[in-house]
């Protein structure tokens, strides 16, 4: 017999304790339980700001760390209680029972006095909680750059479920028809009811490919790389190859890691791009002695992915301004090589998934001082789609941010600069 809340308490432990990604852990969950564990694992991530201030203010003091796992069902309760549509008596009779048999007893009343209060006092309780930012102080301090407004927005976007978001070779209005999906302005079809990916329409067709709209920008803002030679950096799995494969380019695909790049692989067959040259390597090594050049090199840089929290909540809880730093060295040695792989007059298109300026401005800012011998090509809104909203700076670049509202249910927070070598 299955135990869905235990299990998503001790994936939400290892996730927050293990600094793993939800994602990693889903296949310890059965199929039977995994929309229930998903809904409220999920649930518990967006809100966890709220969920523990809610759950400190029932307690006289900590819960000892031997009994995390009890904090953990604890705060899962709550979630479920204030935002799931389960019977009340049901969570804390299941919550109550999993703690006295993976704790004590003295803590499963507890649980049971706690939980009888949080159902007593729930509307006060959720009026509580949506004054309590979702943002902890350590992806706040991520946020450096932004001004409070723009935090504050970041904030709200991180309650709101995100759409499904899907590139299509072509002929997007056929299929936005048969799904009833909007079409962005730049092509994307976004579903807001949409079943698992394996049965949406024409996906054995291989007629198109899961992307957030954000995720798409990169390769439009090259312009028109038909015919030409494309290196596609930390490629995997293979959401920008797919779309460079579409518009024509001769496209060579690089991953450090050989399961990523047989995974990047399928999904080509899927999609019929079978003549995408593929290579398992460190995208450093390769840059370093690379043994040809190309017209353009596509880097979607290795990052802290803080700009992905729409669709993967833990980033807010698993990463720190450390990881940026990090990241931002790795990035660094990767623009710098950049240039024994690229032709000159070639393009180089620099991207991240981060919401970090560090890992964006600051990152090219840095970059373009040193080297002279690049220049940023403004990317303008026929690259991009034309938005209600401008999401280019005054220098061409893009920063993309989650509550944008062109796309209604707003996007991932993405850095996007093209640059040409120009000596």
């Amino acid at each position: 017999m299955t135990n869905p809340r235990l299990s998503s308490a001790k994936i939400i432990q290892k996730i927050l304790e293990e600094k793993i990604f939800f994602g990693d852990l889903k296949q310890q969950i059965s199929e039977k339980d995994l929309p229930f564990c998903n809904m409220l694992i999920l649930t518990v991530l967006r809100r966890l700001t709220a969920l523990r201030q809610i759950l400190s203010g029932f307690l006289s003091k900590k819960i000892p760390n031997k009994h995390r796992l009890a904090e953990y069902l604890l705060i899962a309760a709550i979630a479920e209680i204030l935002y799931m549509q389960t019977a009340e008596y049901a969570v804390i009779n299941e919550t109550v029972k999993n703690i006295r048999n993976t704790n004590d007893k003295f803590l499963g009343g507890l649980a049971n006095a706690v939980l009888r209060k949080v159902c007593a006092q729930k509307n006060e309780l959720l009026q509580k909680a949506e004054k309590i930012s979702p943002l902890p102080d350590s992806f706040v301090e991520i946020l450096a750059g932004y001004d409070a407004a723009q935090i504050r927005q970041i904030g709200v976007s991180v309650i709101e479920q995100p759409p499904l978001d899907i590139t299509v070779k072509s002929n997007a209005a056929v299929l936005a028809q048969k799904t009833d999906a909007d079409i962005l302005p730049n092509g994307t079809l976004r579903l807001y009811n949409a079943p698992k990916v394996q049965q949406v329409p024409e996906y054995d067709d291989g007629v198109w490919w899961v992307q957030d709209v954000a995720a798409s920008l990169p390769v439009l803002a090259m312009g028109d790389v038909a015919g030409k030679k494309v290196l596609d950096l930390c490629a995997a799995p293979g959401g920008k190859t797919a779309q460079l494969c579409a518009k024509g380019a001769d496209v060579t695909a690089l991953d450090i890691s050989a399961q990523r790049l047989e995974t990047l692989r399928q999904n080509m067959h899927r999609l019929g791009f079978d003549k995408v040259k593929t290579q398992a390597i460190d995208a450093l090594e390769y840059l370093r002695s690379a043994p040809e050049q190309f017209d353009a090199v596509l880097l979607d840089a290795p990052c802290s992915a803080t700009g992905t929290f729409r669709r993967h909540p833990e980033v807010l809880h698993i990463k720190n301004i450390q990881d940026a730093v990090e990241q931002a060295m790795l990035q660094k040695e990767l623009l710098d090589a950049c240039e024994n792989a690229l032709k000159l007059g070639g393009i180089l298109l620099y991207s991240v998934c981060s919401v970090c300026q560090i890992e964006g401005e600051q990152q090219i800012a840095d970059f373009l001082r040193k080297h002279q011998n690049y220049k940023i090509v403004p990317i303008t809104a026929d690259d991009i789609g034309t938005w209600n909203d401008s999401l280019i700076s005054e220098n061409g670049t893009v920063r993309t941010l989650p509550y944008y509202a062109g796309a209604q249910k707003g996007m991932d927070s993405f850095f996007i600069c093209k640059m040409q070598r120009i000596i």
